[in-house]
């Protein structure tokens, strides 16, 4: 047998390793923590506001200091995961992210609160790049690899809308601390899980040395974009720490490109984020997301505040929305995936999110649920659910094993951006479309039950203004999607290289994209 061959063989045997199924479940466990926790808190923060003494100024330092610190390292901790071992960094981000929820959970005072959260999004910026990648690597096999980004695909869609529930279950029933402490079985388990049967790939790490200024540039750059979009959203568009902060991200992040370009080890290889393919993932995700998380925010205030559910009632009306997400990811994309090239899936699948959407646009105060609520959340679900498997897979498909780490973090940082673009900029038009419709009708509304109904009906209007950009951005990344992404269905072609370390140019047992 050939040298070749025999390398071949040897991936094949590596990649049917009889205990990746096993070790898949405790990668998505260890997702689903970190998607969980990204809406579970939310429910939680008025009843930890109240206990802590938090001032309303401040309250948004619990999801401001995880945001930065989750969207400004993410780059930085998918290159350790690539350069320490992404099993090892799984194991250590995993440790950390249930360390910071015991502080969490028993945090006495703001401050330490908000040090938590901060922490949380440290290991979480490590955690979730080194899960991604980790797949990326196990699953090569262009069938079980659908299978597998069917599953992640399913819990990093639907595991937002759980958190909703799983939080409104916790704060009514137990206390908000429990939302911190709820973490720990998830990490415990997916840990020791890890250990036992994650097997990582010989050949694929990064033994560059890091590069610090790339770390720097990059990390700040993030940080100031995405502290940014989050002070806009509370502060206004023409605030000067606004504004200046959204000059220092054009800066750093133009300085940190340039300095890609040429050091001889970038922390971002630009080969990841140049190719057509990769970037047509990460800028229709990313607008995707934009769209959606508006929703969950909007829906959440609608459900409760207009409608009068409560915290409980509220995560289970999200739920068709979740089997919807199932559904799409795991029997209509991950069973296509292998057939069709991934942008009639990806395309198709944001244009039925932005029906679902448009639905939507038509809410009132005393909508129903069954008639207008269910349907919509159904169609969102499966065309995210289809969307969102292909185009992670494809983000990570046919990428050099040693870049994989960085290149699952661009996928988390196309959604962390994405998210705090979303919140920002939805809510910004929501609140001054309510602001309006309340000055121009209040007048005459009387007082009474006549304002309180003015005032619901102009939180609906805003809801509606901002929800019909919503279903803009979702048909934009549609078609970003089918114009963009042109990869052929997956095949299962490998070049293999020698058994030595990748060289800069090397391509080592990883599919490639036929075209």
């Amino acid at each position: 047998m050939s040298e070749t061959a025999a390398q071949a063989s040897g991936v094949r045997a590596q990649s049917a390793d009889a205990n990746r199924w096993k070790a898949l479940v405790f990668i998505a466990l260890a997702q689903l923590m970190v998607v969980l926790d990204a809406t579970v808190v939310n429910i939680a923060l008025p009843s930890a506001q109240r206990d802590l003494g938090i001032s309303d100024g401040n309250r948004q330092w619990v999801v401001t200091a995880y945001a930065l610190a989750f969207g400004g390292l993410l780059l930085f901790g998918g290159r350790i995961a690539d350069k320490w071992g992404r099993k090892r960094a799984f194991v250590a981000g995993l440790a950390g992210f249930a360390l910071a929820s015991v502080l969490g959970g028993a945090a006495t005072s703001g401050p330490m609160m908000f040090g938590a959260r901060a922490l949380q999004g440290v290991f979480g910026a490590l955690l979730a790049p080194a899960a991604l990648s980790l797949l990326a690597v196990t699953f090569t096999d262009a069938k079980e690899r659908a299978k597998a980004f069917g599953i992640y695909g399913a819990i990093a869609g639907g595991g937002g809308a759980v958190g909703l529930l799983l939080g409104g279950f916790l704060t009514e029933y137990l206390d908000w601390r429990w939302t911190f402490f709820v973490n720990i079985p998830f990490a415990v388990v997916a840990a020791v899980g890890a250990v036992s049967v994650v097997r990582e790939p010989e050949g694929g790490r990064n033994r560059a040395p890091l590069d610090i200024p790339g770390v720097l540039l990059s990390t700040l750059g993030l940080v100031a974009l995405v502290y940014g979009f989050t002070r806009a959203e509370s502060d206004g568009w023409g605030d000067a720490v606004t504004v200046a902060m959204f000059v220092a991200s054009v800066v750093l992040l133009t300085a940190f490109a340039v300095v890609e370009a040429k050091v001889k080890a970038p922390l971002l290889p630009l080969r990841v984020v140049t190719d057509r393919n990769r970037a047509g993932v990460y800028l229709s995700l990313g607008l995707a997301i934009i769209g959606m998380f508006g929703l969950f925010l909007f829906l959440t205030y609608y459900l409760q505040v207009v409608q009068g559910y409560s915290p409980v009632a509220t995560g289970f009306a999200f739920l068709p929305m979740v089997a919807g997400m199932i559904t799409g990811s795991t029997q209509i994309g991950a069973r296509l995936m292998t057939r069709v090239a991934p942008r009639l899936l990806m395309g198709p699948g944001f244009l039925v999110a932005a029906i679902g959407m448009l639905l939507l646009t038509r809410i009132e105060i005393g909508s129903s649920y069954p008639a207008l609520l269910l349907p919509a959340m159904v169609l969102l679900g499966l065309g995210m659910g289809t969307a969102f498997m292909p185009a992670v897979s494809l983000a990570t498909q046919g990428v050099q094993p040693r870049d994989a780490g960085v290149a699952s973090a661009m996928v988390n940082t196309s959604q962390q951006v994405g998210g705090a673009i979303g919140t920002a900029l939805l809510n910004t038009i929501a609140s001054s479309a309510t602001a309006s419709y309340i000055t121009g009708h209040i007048a005459a509304a009387g007082t009474g039950t006549g304002r309180q109904l003015v005032q619901l009906q102009g939180l609906v209007h805003g809801y509606t203004q901002a929800i019909w950009l919503a279903v803009g951005i979702l048909v934009v990344a549609g078609v970003i999607a089918l114009t963009f992404v042109t990869a052929g269905r997956p095949g299962s072609i490998r070049v293999t290289g020698s058994d030595r370390t990748p060289g800069a140019d090397d391509e080592v047992a990883v599919p490639v994209v036929l075209h």
